[in-house]
């Protein structure tokens, strides 16, 4: 008897194959899996930029974006990178294996793919990246600006409290961009210097410091960020609208479109509380709904 997966489970399968695609798409909705579907390595980008799956069952070969370049694109996205990517393929030598595992795929499976083995491998997969999913929760919650970069520079994930920190450092929404160009300047450096923290400078903008608290594995670097001379963003909210430490938190993530549900599992609130925060910030703010206050506590942030 097979078991069944939560109704929030989503399987994104990229293969060129309609044979395959309907096979696996069967199989895997007979469990209990929601099954989305892209036929090319640029039709499964664009699927991410919309939804976000759980798991990704990736073909190795396919015509024009081949998987591994589609798993290294899937990779460099840090809100994607997190999900679980799975190759398939009849590709059986040690050479392609090594190129599926270092684009940064998790698993590797042989065509034709055994359903049960398959199904076996995406429950372990998924307990796995709810385990690291919530350890980042916890960190979000902590209001830790921690980063973890890969060997080669690339960023592996942020929180978004330090990817607020950067953006508003850089001064543009691509600042993690011009981190992982520092940090591959950084990687370069001899191995004492790298216990030394480093700053990013940017004109006009708030200086940019990088602690390296330690590795995560044999090849993930985790850094902690901190501002030089410039206060928190909540702490400014704060103080611009006289409201209350958790309100300017409630705040600060509703101008970062975040639901009632998402900010109380951030914050460790009841839907409840959050709602009577709400209430709260509207009245302090002189507004009737989330969209204006969003918009009064942007161009606070923006502004500063």
């Amino acid at each position: 008897m097979s078991e069944t997966a939560s109704p929030r489970d989503i399987v994104l399968i990229v293969d060129d194959s309609p044979e395959a695609l309907g096979f696996l798409t069967e199989a895997l909705e007979q469990t209990g899996f929601s099954v989305l579907i892209a036929t090319s390595g640029t039709s499964a980008l664009n699927i991410v930029d919309r939804i976000t799956p759980d798991i990704i069952l990736l073909d190795a070969v396919m015509p024009g974006l081949d998987g591994f370049e589609t798993c290294l694109k899937l990779k460099a996205n840090p809100a994607i990178s997190p999900v679980p990517v799975v190759f398939m393929t009849g590709l059986t030598e040690t050479e392609h294996v090594v190129r599926a595992l270092e684009a940064g795929g998790v698993d590797y499976l042989t065509k034709p793919i055994n359903i049960d083995e398959l199904r076996a491998r995406i429950r372990v997969h998924l307990t796995n990246a709810r385990s690291a999913q919530s350890a980042r929760v916890a960190l979000d919650a902590a209001g830790r600006h921690l980063l973890a970069v890969g060997g080669e520079g690339n960023i592996r994930w942020s929180t978004p409290q330090a990817t607020r920190l950067v953006n508003a450092a850089m001064g543009n929404d691509e600042g993690l961009d011009t981190v992982s160009t520092h940090i591959r300047a950084w990687m370069k450096t001899r191995d004492s210097a790298r216990e030394n923290p480093f700053t990013i400078r940017r004109a006009g903008q708030a200086n940019l410091q990088l602690s390296l608290l330690g590795t995560i594995g044999a090849d993930e670097y985790l850094f902690r960020l901190t501002a030089e001379n410039r206060k928190s963003d909540d702490e400014m909210l704060r103080q611009h609208f006289t409201l209350t430490h958790r309100e300017s938190e409630v705040l600060l993530w509703i101008a970062k479109g975040k639901s009632n549900r998402d900010i109380g599992e951030i914050l460790g609130l009841s839907a409840r509380t959050v709602t009577k925060h709400l209430e709260q910030i509207y009245v302090k703010l002189g507004v009737e709904n989330r969209a204006s206050a969003a918009v009064k506590a942007t161009h606070v942030l923006h502004g500063a």
